[in-house]
């Protein structure tokens, strides 16, 4: 693996799974580490004064990176976690950007609670891991960007076929299969969730994930969304959501 996912792996399972935060982010991160986790502060510091109490109150930690990305010094990786013996669980997608040796200097996250299994029968982490089709990043990178652009944003529905194949494999909570499945969903007129743009995507071969600011309703949404292509279309879609809390409750920047 490359330099910045390795460092983004190591910060994640040597600091939280293995509970060392002080050595990992001594190890794993750079001069400066820009945090949009918004209970975290900023800083090796903040990442320390977080974990330590967390890992005192989760002895029992099951953690799996379940897929890792890296595109030009930006990693992706898409994390499970089971606390205390299943009493907690959790998918997170987590973005990161590293400086010119690879360490990580800045970290965004979307956590959102393991909701089961979908009326797909799919749940918020399995499906495909392989990356594959490493010269078609560029491709699949415009593709999904154009399909955030011209259906999630703009809600161009008629435009679906272009970008989703007939048989798309959905995780995300309470969705079935299909493009059909989200036309309904996504072209209803009551629909709840809609697209203000994307924020930061990290595509390698077959794979993009993006960071997107949504909303559910009047809530602002922080969304991730990772999309597998294959023969030119969507494949299969997993997704995040978090609610962007009051800027009070902010121990950074924010969400982005």
């Amino acid at each position: 693996m490359s330099r910045a996912r390795d460092n983004a792996i190591g910060l994640y399972m040597e600091g939280i799974r293995d509970g060392r935060p002080r050595e990992a982010v001594a190890k794993y991160t750079g001069a400066r580490y820009t945090q949009h986790s918004t209970g975290v502060a900023d800083g090796p510091e903040g990442f320390i004064a977080f974990f330590e109490p967390f890992l005192e109150r989760n002895p029992d930690r099951d953690i799996r990176v379940i897929r890792a990305l890296e595109d030009d010094g930006k990693a992706f990786v898409h994390v499970h976690q089971v606390l205390g013996e299943g009493e907690a669980k959790w998918g997170t997608m987590d973005f990161f950007d590293s400086d010119r040796s690879g360490k990580i200097i800045e970290h965004w996250d979307v956590i959102d609670a393991d909701h089961g299994l979908n009326p797909a029968g799919r749940s918020q982490v399995d499906g495909a891991t392989d990356i594959t089709d490493h010269d078609s990043k560029g491709t699949n990178k415009t593709l999904v960007k154009t399909f955030i652009e011209t259906v999630l944003v703009d809600r161009d529905l008629s435009k679906t076929h272009d970008f989703l194949a007939p048989d798309l494999a959905a995780h995300a909570p309470q969705m079935q299969d299909g493009r059909a499945a989200f036309e309904h969903f996504y072209g209803a007129t009551d629909c709840p969730l809609s697209y203000q743009d994307c924020y930061l995507m990290v595509g390698e071969g077959n794979f993009v994930a993006t960071l997107n600011r949504a909303r559910w309703n009047d809530q602002d949404l922080c969304r991730a969304d990772l999309f597998r292509l294959a023969e030119g279309r969507i494949a299969e879609h997993w997704v995040n959501s978090e609610p962007v809390p009051p800027k009070s409750d902010w121990a950074n920047s924010g969400k982005f």
